[in-house]
């Protein structure tokens, strides 16, 4: 029970109460819309027991970082390290920072750029706490969690028993966005893209399994309930979002859980909502911006161009240097999605294709490792071995193509940055990449 509740407070993010607005606005129906959110439970299970094995044989606070190095060598740790520092945290952080500008706005509006003067004031202010060492506590974290799914749960009972359902007339919207001229099978990959981000966070669940008991067992009872959980309240929520303001009302909202207690209970209810949201967002960005540096930070101690990353502050305990550069990129992501009009979405784009392409490759190195180490004990196997992992890659390909095809501007900003990372590998010599391996 206790890794199950851990599991759905890392998953159940911001997230939820933002892409659905996205992902109504590519497909045709309601129907589509709740069957991509039960889509998006199932690819998540899949991937989460691959990571469950990779996470019970090779036990290691790097994570990926640790699995790709194994696997593969430095220069592609070296490359999942550049991106999590120029593409992964410091995007899921501006993400993160649109969603606390979006509900923040519904409250106080500053204007045409409200939403990204929030953004960006946000993350100056989490930078600079996180530099001076304020930290939240873990009870903290955790009863906001706590309130965070009950505010979930909240607009699914508004949504579903004490609202009129919204008129028929607001019930469909055209597929395709402005131009329509998005196909079934785009507006398919362009949804799944927007709903595997509102999942993300099972991949970090999975290094719970080496303080399981049992783990054997457990784990994998722990990675279905957890997500089966996190499925059914996704679909709920959507249901709800739908039921009260219809296909095209949810398509066209900014800040979705706002506009159903709207409807629910008036201006009161807004700023209840909002409130809740913005609190959520402004948490997970906090522990976003507290991860990320300490990852920055490893990058500096085992590459010397990177090495000014890699310095301790013992007055602040904390690595400062890394969360100024954190820090900074995350202000340029909020620049460009200003730049671009679409704040939260470009930053989406931003991050997807980077994101698929080394989920893929994590997925890939499971089998290198099964091949290479065979005789390593591996606690948890995951089942139906090669099926499982080759359909987590084969679904990670096709998401990384449908986040290149079907996205816009964000989609190449990405993978140029990624690029640059790429042509930095043939300059590159890591410092104490041995003894790394060794502990």
């Amino acid at each position: 029970m206790d890794a199950v509740a851990l599991i759905v407070g890392i998953v159940i993010g911001a997230g939820i109460f933002r892409t659905p607005s996205l992902v109504a606005g590519v497909v045709g129906s309601e129907s589509l819309v709740l069957l991509v959110w039960s889509l998006g439970g199932i690819v998540s299970l899949i991937g989460a027991l691959c990571y469950a094995e990779l996470a019970t044989t090779y036990p290691h606070a790097g994570g990926d970082y640790h699995y790709l190095t194994r696997a593969f060598g430095y220069r592609l740790s070296f490359l999942f390290a550049w991106a999590r520092i120029s593409v992964i945290q410091t995007g899921s952080i501006a993400l993160l920072a649109f969603v606390f500008g979006d509900y923040s706005s519904q409250i106080l509006s500053l204007g045409s750029y409200s939403s990204s003067i929030y953004a960006a004031l946000v993350i100056i202010a989490l930078t600079g706490l996180n530099i001076i060492g304020v930290r939240q506590g873990t009870r903290t974290q955790n009863l906001l969690t706590v309130v965070e799914v009950l505010g979930v749960l909240f607009i699914i009972v508004a949504g579903l028993v004490f609202v009129v359902p919204a008129p028929e007339a607001t019930t469909a919207v055209a597929s395709g966005g402005e131009s329509g001229s998005v196909t079934p099978l785009s507006a398919l990959g362009l949804a799944m893209v927007f709903v595997l981000l509102t999942y993300g966070g099972w991949n970090e669940a999975a290094y719970i399994s080496a303080e399981l008991r049992d783990t054997r067992r457990n784990m994998a009872r722990a990675l279905v309930w957890s997500i089966l959980t996190i499925t059914a309240l996704y679909v709920l929520v959507n249901w709800a979002y739908l039921r009260t303001l219809g296909l095209a009302g949810t398509a066209q909202s900014e800040a979705i859980a706002a506009d159903v207690m709207r409807r629910v209970l008036g201006a009161s209810g807004v700023g209840l909502i909002s409130v809740l949201v913005a609190v959520s967002a402004l948490t997970s960005a906090n522990a976003s911006i507290f991860t990320g540096a300490r990852t920055n930070y490893a990058l500096g101690r085992d590459f010397s161009p990177f090495s000014f990353l890699g310095r301790w502050s013992e007055r602040a305990a904390t690595p400062v240097n890394a969360l100024l550069a954190q820090g900074a990129v995350s202000l340029l992501l909020v620049l460009l999605g200003t730049a671009t009009r679409k704040g939260f979405e470009t930053i989406v784009e931003y991050t997807a294709p980077v994101f698929w392409f080394f989920f893929l490759l994590t997925g890939i190195a499971l089998f290198v490792l099964r091949r290479r180490e065979p005789e390593i004990e591996r606690p948890f196997r995951v089942p139906l071995y090669p099926l499982t992992p080759l359909l987590f890659c084969l679904t990670s390909a096709y998401l990384l193509y449908s986040s290149l095809v079907y996205t816009g501007t964000g989609a190449l900003v990405g993978v140029a940055v990624l690029a640059t990372g790429a042509l930095l590998l043939f300059m590159l010599r890591p410092r104490n990449i041995e003894q790394n391996r060794r502990t």
